[in-house]
């Protein structure tokens, strides 16, 4: 049995939805964010990379408020979708790995 820790919903922090939490633009939000949960990393960065494209100039900013995903992993995302497919790496960490979370880490004694 795989050990998969529950991911929170990330709250958008973008200016519209803290005015409006429930404007049209704000459930849409909430469902991106509900969608990237799902996700694997690469599947998830290059999503967003793809959103971001779609708006245009200041769209990685934008998305990088409503996701909470960091603007240099859009633009990595977005430079792995202007690759063809036959030069990119797998980019994506097996189950367990990476920094420990941070609870982990505060234990006391």
């Amino acid at each position: 049995m795989e050990n998969k820790t529950k991911r929170k919903i990330h709250r958008c922090t973008c200016k519209n939805c803290q005015l409006h939490p429930y404007s049209k633009a704000a459930k849409q939000h909430q469902a991106i964010n509900r969608a990237l949960l799902e996700l694997n990393e690469r599947s998830k960065r290059q999503f967003v990379a793809v959103l971001a494209n779609q708006q245009g100039r200041g769209g990685a900013s934008h998305l990088a408020a409503i996701t909470g995903v960091s603007r240099k992993t859009i633009a990595r995302g977005q430079r792995e979708i202007e690759r063809s497919p036959s030069h990119q790496s797998s980019g994506i960490r097996r189950s367990g790995a990476g920094r420990p979370r941070v609870e982990k880490n505060n234990r006391e004694y």
